[in-house]
């Protein structure tokens, strides 16, 4: 079996939390959560967000915090991006 790298494992955490990874898959990332105490972290703080966000509607966010919540999520992905490649 191939171990999973961290970077792997934040790739595939969506999949995994919609339960729509392969079973080969899904035992590799379960395999790694139970070795890297980060990442296990970071599943958990996915899990709470996604919890939290499940109480949020786009309505409710004021026009100022709505467009930093853009701006932040766009500089991550372009943060990651330059780090990855």
């Amino acid at each position: 079996m191939n171990d999973l790298s961290c970077a792997e494992l934040v790739e595939l955490v969506t999949m995994y939390l919609e339960g729509a990874l392969p079973e080969a898959e899904r035992r590799r990332f379960e395999a790694h959560l139970r070795v890297c105490h980060g990442c296990t972290h970071y599943l958990e703080q996915m899990r709470h967000t996604i919890r939290l966000t499940g109480l949020l509607s786009e309505e409710a966010l004021m026009p100022a915090a709505k467009e930093a919540l853009l701006r932040a999520f766009r500089d991550w992905k372009c943060h990651n991006q330059d780090e990855s490649g």
